[in-house]
């Protein structure tokens, strides 16, 4: 039985952002915007850890020997040539960036994120140059994770899917609502097309910005603990800047559990 016109695009991008999900949930820097305070927040709640272990296992060696190898060659290439890739990808996140700042009640982030968007897509070229950073109109970054905090749902137990990687259930919940939602539809080709390359960028663009904090975590005694409550640190200012509205010295904010 054929699959259906509108399916396609759907299972395509659902496959890729898998990968996506295990370079941004289970390797995810800290916001270099947010300063981070160890210790101020309550241990995640992870009543099925040995199962958990179990996933991140397998999760592991699917990064080991594939997405941090590629990671580590992406790298090596030119620094346009990754700027180009990082501006690209983070201007065609910038509409479900607009949603989320409706969601969460923010009306001068939503109009920032659309002037950005706006500026990077003309003339920045398709946001391959990050035009609007030039003029001091910073990007910010917002999920849907990040709202359902924000709306103060609670965290849930810490989940270890396989590819989708580590997480607490409120944003595992957050990250499949984004595969389902598609601001652009699915009805243009050439849309489609400009999808599969931002989805297959941002796993390699992804999982190279993270290098650094996963080399760092791989030190640890206990590599799972260590991205388990690193991830959990991370998520919890990232829906404390939410809920500011602004990207600030967080220390002291803490996430409703």
């Amino acid at each position: 039985m054929p699959t259906p016109a509108f399916a396609r695009p759907f299972t395509r991008t659902l496959s890729l952002a898998a990968a996506l999900s295990l370079a941004a949930g289970c390797a995810s820097p800290t916001p270099s915007s947010t300063q981070l305070c160890q210790g101020t927040l309550a241990a995640p709640h992870d009543p099925v850890e040995p199962l958990n272990r179990g996933i991140f296992a397998f999760n592991r060696s699917v990064d080991d020997y594939l997405l941090a190898p590629v990671a580590r060659g992406y790298r090596h290439l030119p620094g346009f040539v990754q700027g180009g890739v990082h501006n690209f990808v983070a201007n065609f996140g910038e509409p479900k960036v607009f949603i989320n700042d409706l969601l969460q009640g923010n009306g001068r982030r939503s109009v920032t994120t659309v002037g950005r968007f706006a500026l990077n897509t003309t003339v920045g070229i398709l946001g391959l140059i990050d035009v609007s950073g030039r003029l001091d109109i910073e990007r910010h970054e917002a999920d849907f994770g990040q709202t359902f905090g924000v709306w103060n749902i609670a965290n849930g137990p810490i989940v270890e899917l396989p590819l989708l990687g580590t997480g607490n259930l409120r944003d595992a919940s957050g990250k499949v609502l984004s595969f389902v939602v598609s601001p652009f539809g699915s009805n243009s080709d050439t849309l489609e097309t400009l999808g599969t390359v931002n989805t297959v960028g941002g796993i390699v663009d992804g999982r190279a910005e993270a290098l650094p904090l996963t080399d760092e975590l791989r030190k640890q005694p206990d590599y799972y603990l260590a991205l388990r409550d690193a991830v959990a640190e991370r998520r919890a200012h990232f829906v404390a800047e939410g809920k500011l509205g602004t990207q600030a010295d967080l220390c002291g904010a803490s996430d409703e559990r």
